[in-house]
């Protein structure tokens, strides 16, 4: 198949090794933060923190979370251009959502008549939430949305990428705590441009399932 969102596709794969010589340029991290941004999310309720790690101070303190497991990711910290960590919101709150509304008030998607009506789709997030006010799980699975929709921005910018579940979630919560805010990060992404002799993935062939083996139309 020949389109240019299957070949952005096909060409995006994880990178094993950075160049620390290449940044990713002004122009495009605005590009992929306005993309990160316009991510969709259930009822719109965007329950997400995006933290970019760029400084050479913020990238000593992501290496040091490293402390105690999940070394093999240790080695992207310091090499690629950032890291981006994708925070979600573990107690997700009507006052939360309020905030949702009152912007969709301010860009005239909601009549300000219609404010407390628009509460009403909050009840899905009442569908997710314990007794306790958690819901983690659901509020992780939309930032994962916008991890999705970040991968494939990436790959358009032809920008390299690696997804990292493999990071100490509760150190980044002490390390970070200031930035986080009581939200919680168990994914990050680095991101920048391969080593072009040392990252043995680069020009492997791609490997996916079949459609048929996937895909059903019913």
């Amino acid at each position: 198949m020949t389109h240019p969102i299957i070949s952005d596709l096909n060409g995006r794969y994880t990178t094993k090794r950075y160049d620390p010589t290449k940044r990713v340029s002004a122009e495009d991290l605005e590009v992929l933060y306005e993309a990160m941004r316009l991510s969709a999310s259930s009822i719109n309720s965007q329950p997400w923190k995006f933290i970019v790690i760029e400084s050479d101070e913020a990238k000593q303190r992501m290496h040091d979370t490293f402390a105690n497991k999940f070394q093999f990711n240790q080695p992207h910290i310091k090499a690629c251009s950032q890291v981006i960590l994708f925070a979600h919101n573990p107690n997700y709150t009507r006052e939360d959502y309020a905030k949702v509304v009152d912007k969709g008030i301010e860009d005239k998607r909601t009549k300000v008549e219609d404010r407390e009506a628009a509460f009403g789709a909050f009840a899905f997030v009442d569908l997710n939430t314990d007794e306790k006010g958690n819901n983690a799980a659901w509020t992780k699975s939309q930032t994962y949305l916008a991890l999705g929709n970040t991968l494939h921005v990436l790959a358009r910018l032809g920008i390299d990428s690696t997804t990292m579940e493999g990071v100490d979630g509760d150190l980044i919560g002490d390390i970070f705590a200031e930035e986080l805010g009581g939200f919680k990060c168990e994914v990050a992404l680095a991101i920048g441009y391969h080593h072009s002799s040392e990252d043995y993935n680069a020009n492997l062939p791609k490997s996916r399932l079949a459609k048929e083996q996937v895909l059903t139309i019913v």
